[in-house]
């Protein structure tokens, strides 16, 4: 029975992971997400996903990030009927964030509508899916907590082990037993997440591994440590507020706007930084934050002894507001004094945070923080790196505003993490190590700090290439 892995997607890119593992006839579907880059080359590419979805004997789900769920939809559109495995906390999230996708989609689509029929000209774009499809597919997911097995083709059997990453997303490993041949063990990381972060657990080891799928997103540098970034983010905050300005921080609505509710109420209860009035300026980081209050069981010792012990909410202080409706977020641009407002999306692209962008960015007393990966030729990409002149609504602004990056907020291991994981595995059983997710510099890098740790056989994966595990 032959055994073999193909990547559909996060092949020598990060975003849009979706990986086919072939056991015989059968064929496991590990993660199905979309694309996210510009609009054009986004909207592109996840029109061009195809999948014969008739040889899927399964669909795995590590994780609800936009780029490893989105496309779910798209995949019972195409027919597939079949089982979709995740943890409860997974099943939760990305139920909420594909319908936020669906809604997206529908405003787009009425909004070009209208503008063509202003200018007369035709209009024939559709939204992927609708709320519908994300309804249907979502009847398909079946949860399976940590540490449980369950079978999921004749040959496999799946374990979830806390990925460490978000809440809910979980390492993918897989027993494979060919007729006639040894057990084959193969682990899918999804994205790896870091020791000690607030609010969730540490990344699990895995038992002894044949083969491992791994992540490289930043496979060629390193975090700052926890400890320095409380620091960092607490001067950020000081000396913003000092000069009168707003500190904007483009935030993924899931783990990262709770991590930093969390820590921003850790900083006022210490009282290292002033008092100032706090916004999350998301619907769907306010409804996530309410899926993290009722997942406890992700939730590492500290979190879960601030709630059983303490009855302390993490997730809401004194300073903290969360906004809902537009009006409320049209209000924030009339805000005189300082304030924090975190907003979506995480690279800039879309939602209420261009709009804070457009009304900060040529103001020198505000700051414009960046705490997450901004993928390139994305606008948080372009103010991360500091292009004096960027493009937003279609119109030029001058970036006057400072920019600060903190990089321990990340859910991605660095290359030392990762080393440090693999370290804990036995590597005498490890027979080689296919690295996704990840752009072609920090792959490559990767490659090389891995080598220096004497594992050898280390592939870069391209997309569409068949690769053998047996």
């Amino acid at each position: 029975m032959v055994v073999q892995m193909r990547s559909l997607g996060a092949a020598e890119e990060v975003t849009g992971s979706k990986h086919l593992l072939s056991i015989g006839q059968e064929k496991l579907l590990i993660d199905c997400g979309a694309f996210q880059g510009k609009r054009a080359e986004a909207d592109r590419k996840n029109r061009s996903f195809s999948i014969d979805t008739a040889e899927i004997t399964s669909a795995i789900l590590t994780h609800a990030h936009f780029d490893h769920c989105g496309l779910l939809p798209v995949l019972y559109k195409e027919g597939y009927r079949g089982t979709i495995y995740s943890t409860p906390a997974s099943r939760d999230l990305a139920s909420l964030i594909m319908m936020d996708s669906a809604n997206i989609q529908a405003r787009d689509a009425e909004y070009l509508r209208k503008q063509a029929a202003r200018t007369g000209e035709q209009f024939n774009w559709t939204p992927l899916y609708g709320e519908g499809e994300v309804v249907a597919v979502m009847n398909q997911f079946v949860t399976l907590s940590y540490g449980r097995k369950i079978p999921v083709a004749r040959n496999a059997e799946l374990t979830f082990y806390d990925a460490g990453h978000i809440l809910g997303s979980a390492i993918a490993y897989l027993t494979v037993s060919p007729e006639g041949q040894a057990p084959i063990r193969i682990a899918f990381t999804g994205d790896l997440g870091r020791r000690n972060k607030p609010i969730i657990r540490d990344p699990q080891v895995i038992p002894d591994v044949d083969y491992l799928v791994l992540e490289s997103t930043y496979g060629d540098r390193l975090h700052d440590s926890a400890e320095g970034a409380m620091d960092r983010l607490a001067n950020v905050v000081s000396r913003t507020v000092r000069r009168g300005g707003k500190i904007i921080i483009p935030a993924f609505a899931i783990e990262r706007t709770q991590e930093l509710i969390y820590i921003l109420h850790l900083l006022a209860d210490q009282k290292r930084i002033p008092k100032v009035p706090i916004y999350v300026d998301s619907p769907m980081a306010t409804n996530a934050t309410s899926i993290f209050r009722v997942h406890p069981e992700c939730y590492d010792d500290e979190t879960n002894r601030a709630f059983m012990e303490h009855h302390e909410n993490p997730f809401g202080f004194n300073e903290l507001r969360y906004t809902s409706s537009v009006a409320e977020s049209k209000e924030l641009n009339d805000l005189s004094g300082p304030a924090i407002i975190i907003s979506a999306d995480g690279m800039c692209e879309a939602g209420r945070i261009q709009h804070h962008l457009v009304n900060s960015i040529e103001d020198a007393r505000n700051t414009i923080l960046i705490v997450g990966y901004m993928a390139e030729h994305t606008l948080g990409r372009r103010i991360r790196d500091k292009e004096p002149r960027v493009r937003i609504f279609g119109r030029q602004y001058n970036l006057k505003a400072e920019v600060e990056s903190i990089d321990a907020f990340s859910a991605h291991a660095d290359y030392r993490e990762i080393g440090e994981y693999l370290s804990k595995l036995d590597r005498s059983r490890i027979r080689g190590i296919f690295l996704v997710h990840g752009e072609p510099a920090s792959q490559s890098a990767l490659k090389g700090h891995l080598a220096e740790q004497d594992f050898n056989s280390v592939t870069i994966v391209k997309r569409d290439e068949v690769y053998d595990l047996g």
